[in-house]
């Protein structure tokens, strides 16, 4: 299935509300970098935090990658003000600091196999237990960004280890894939309705501002989220694949 079908048929997913993705239990959310958590899960999580069912946020990477050559930012300073805005989303969410973990893996090298991949899969499962999760959530296999196909790698390892958890993908740069890509079968999935919470996932990707705004300006190669990618992000749904076993 290409992938502009393959997204447009991910549109018309049944609408469901979070107790259909997660019967029972907490969740779970893997995020490659600081950001994508508030992108792909800012309603998953707000919804989560409303209906106080337990959430633990697991970012992969330092994000250190976003702004490589910026000199009044190097890597440690960045890392921190990523973790910091990661925080600041958090509780624009409704979530607090204790239940967002860092590890902290470098940014374009998440390792999707061996020792280290290894450990931050227990990291992944151990979270998991904490909140006696029913499900993880992290980002679509398919996304093109290799730090986001090796958290959906982790992911699954995760799973493995829990033994009994559902998993569910969140496409954030796959809406960027050039149509005639190839992805598969048809998506199985769910629609979270999300607009009681889109201000409060508006406020906190805004509060990602190294992403958004000019906020580290002496880096011409630096990352900025850009207009037409933040719209994704900006409607009634959030879309959640199914991944089989």
């Amino acid at each position: 299935m290409r992938a502009d079908a393959f997204l447009e048929a991910a549109e018309a997913l049944p609408v469901g509300s979070l107790r259909d993705l997660v019967p029972a239990g907490g969740i779970v959310v893997v995020a490659p970098h600081p950001d994508d958590e508030s992108l792909g899960c800012g309603g998953l999580i707000a919804e989560a935090c409303t209906r106080r069912i337990p959430v633990r946020l697991v970012v992969v990477s330092d994000g250190i990658g976003s702004h490589p050559n910026s000199k009044t930012h190097p890597p440690e300073r960045l890392r921190d003000l990523r973790e910091s805005e990661t925080l600041a989303a958090a509780e624009c969410l409704g979530l607090s600091p204790d239940h967002v973990a860092f590890l902290r893996l470098p940014d374009r090298f998440v390792p999707a196999a061996g020792p280290e991949a290894e450990a931050a899969a227990e990291a992944v499962a151990a979270a998991a237990r904490t909140c006696d999760a029913g499900a993880l959530f992290v980002t679509w296999e398919h996304d093109p960004h290799c730090d986001h196909a090796a958290s959906a790698a982790l992911a699954r390892r995760a799973r493995d280890l829990l033994g009994d958890a559902s998993l569910y993908a969140y496409p954030v740069w796959g809406w960027t894939l050039p149509p005639e890509t190839e992805i598969g079968e048809a998506p199985r999935g769910v629609r979270l309705a999300i607009s009681r919470h889109r201000r409060a996932k508006a406020a906190a990707i805004a509060a990602h501002r190294s992403q958004t705004t000019d906020l580290i300006a002496d880096d011409p190669d630096g990352f900025r989220l850009e207009p037409a990618m933040l719209a994704h992000f900006a409607r009634d749904h959030e879309i959640f694949l199914d991944v089989a076993r």
